[in-house]
């Protein structure tokens, strides 16, 4: 793997080379194209930055932006562009220069033949290893047609290869979109793409469309533009990540639950909670992530829906000290925004959690709000199959709340994972003796037996109490049950 990576030019974005199964190979023409604002010049200096610290020579011929923009948008991401030989192609002061006013009225193809000269020319002076050449709109416009542009195009092409340079074209898909003349010259292309939601901030991704002789990471992933420059998050594959663990049973340190659950759940295993708002879920989640903590493991918790202060203070009521399992770095918790992370970044941010710090337990606080961040229900419960396979591969125990439709009666969930979960917890509101209850089942457990029963349980200082099981009552999940025998069921207030 490492005289693979020696042989490729890395492009010193993270992610990207991992995506390209090792970097740009040396010495080809690579095609990098988007709208503007996709975030091609700033991957493009990180290329150049890259092989400048080690020890190539790098060089930037722009045919639209000048020096001063270029150098000051690398100032703006704390980079240093020494060692980096920009080249104007058409300097700005050129264009008040009445003499060189005039050689605009020079047929096309005495502009595109100077244009190629210069460049050509510009490459002779530095001899550089990489080249970043922005960008081929204005090639294009000075070919006028297909035929002119592809010849252009190639001839740049083999005079690269036989300098020896590693070459990143940029196209800016301004001029003929449906132009594909340089995706069958590239030895390699990646396309940038930018999409805006309804609501919240710009999603972008990436598509590698081509990439002769190597096996690369396809289909589309995320990315993000920020200070520091183009952070890539390649799409996860649960299967690329399998290893041996042991399977120990996990328990919430909470008798009446684990007996309920048929002793615990299995580490590496997903837990589903279902419920409407208010039944519960968030606390069930923090009793299992404070019973990993009481056995000396670390947790990770990540909130959707609720502000973390407000989970502090509530869980504090709970006898849950949430600060204090962050203090002692047993509990690594962040407030998700939906609306401004991508379903990319946030996996990324999962596997970070479990690889660089060991969390065994993950709580993902709610579905409803990781649904939000998702184009597409489907594309939903693919990242989430993927994401558990991974968290299930590496011994780590998942918990996902999602809040149903509803206080009683007919809930519905606004996506089915249910098929997904290793078990599943069902939480219900169902009306008795003039009050609003809570009842909590277990019915689906694949690995083990469980309890089939309905039990009451009640929130209160000392977290979740349960009580016996609702054997004389029937219709509990349909939020009004009947009695169908004598005697007492329901758990009092003063109940332990």
């Amino acid at each position: 793997m490492k005289e693979l990576f020696a042989q490729q030019a890395l492009t010193g974005v993270l992610g990207l080379d991992d995506v390209l199964g090792g970097g740009l190979e040396r010495q080809r023409l690579f095609l990098l194209e988007g709208n503007p604002g996709t975030g091609k010049t700033t991957i493009s200096i990180q290329f150049l930055i890259a092989g400048a610290q080690a020890g190539e020579r790098s060089l930037y011929i722009t045919l639209s932006e000048t020096e001063e923009e270029l150098r000051s948008g690398a100032t703006s991401h704390g980079w240093d562009m020494t060692g980096i030989d920009v080249f104007e192609l058409v300097p700005p002061e050129t264009l008040l220069d009445e003499d060189q006013q005039q050689s605009l009225l020079y047929s096309s193809d005495l502009e595109l033949g100077e244009t190629t000269k210069r460049i050509f020319e510009a490459f002779e002076r530095v001899r550089p290893d990489r080249v970043v050449l922005d960008s081929l709109s204005e090639i294009r416009l000075l070919a006028q047609s297909s035929l002119r542009y592809r010849r252009q195009i190639l001839a740049m092409k083999h005079y690269f290869a036989r300098q020896g340079a590693t070459v990143l074209m940029l196209d800016d898909l301004t001029t003929d979109i449906n132009d594909k003349t340089v995706h069958s010259v590239a030895h390699g292309v990646i396309r940038l793409e930018e999409t805006s939601p309804e609501y919240g901030g710009d999603r972008r991704r990436l598509r590698v469309g081509k990439y002769r002789g190597r096996r690369y990471r396809g289909g589309y992933h995320d990315f993000a533009i920020v200070t520091g420059g183009v952070r890539v998050f390649p799409r996860l594959v649960s299967a690329e990540h399998k290893k041996r663990i042991a399977r120990d049973v996990v328990t919430s340190g909470r008798a009446e639950l684990d007996a309920l659950l048929g002793g615990g759940v299995e580490s590496g295993s997903s837990v589903l909670i279902l419920g409407p708002a208010g039944t519960g879920k968030s606390l069930l989640t923090l009793t299992f992530i404070q019973g990993a903590v009481g056995r000396g493991e670390k947790a990770a918790l990540f909130v959707f829906d609720e502000e973390m202060g407000l989970l502090f203070d509530r869980a504090k009521k709970l006898g849950i000290d949430l600060q204090g399992m962050i203090d002692a770095g047993s509990l690594f918790m962040e407030q998700v925004d939906a609306a401004e992370l991508s379903p990319g970044e946030f996996t990324e941010r999962v596997r970070r959690s479990v690889e660089a710090h060991g969390v065994r337990t993950v709580v993902i606080d709610s579905l409803n709000g990781y649904q939000a961040a998702m184009p597409q229900e489907q594309a939903l419960v693919l990242h989430i199959h993927e994401l558990l396979q991974y968290l299930n591969r590496q011994g780590a125990t998942t918990f996902l709340t999602v809040a149903q439709h509803g206080l009683v009666g007919d809930m519905r969930s606004p996506v089915d994972v249910t098929y997904l979960a290793d078990t599943v917890i069902l939480l219900r509101y169902f009306e008795a003796i003039g009050r609003v209850r809570r009842a909590i089942s277990v019915v689906k457990k694949r690995t083990g037996a469980h309890e089939d029963t309905i039990r009451e349980f009640r929130i209160d200082g000392r977290g979740i109490s349960l009580g016996e099981p609702l054997v004389k009552f029937q219709g509990v999940l349909r939020g009004v049950p009947t009695l169908v025998d004598d005697g007492p069921q329901l758990m009092r207030a003063d109940d332990p």
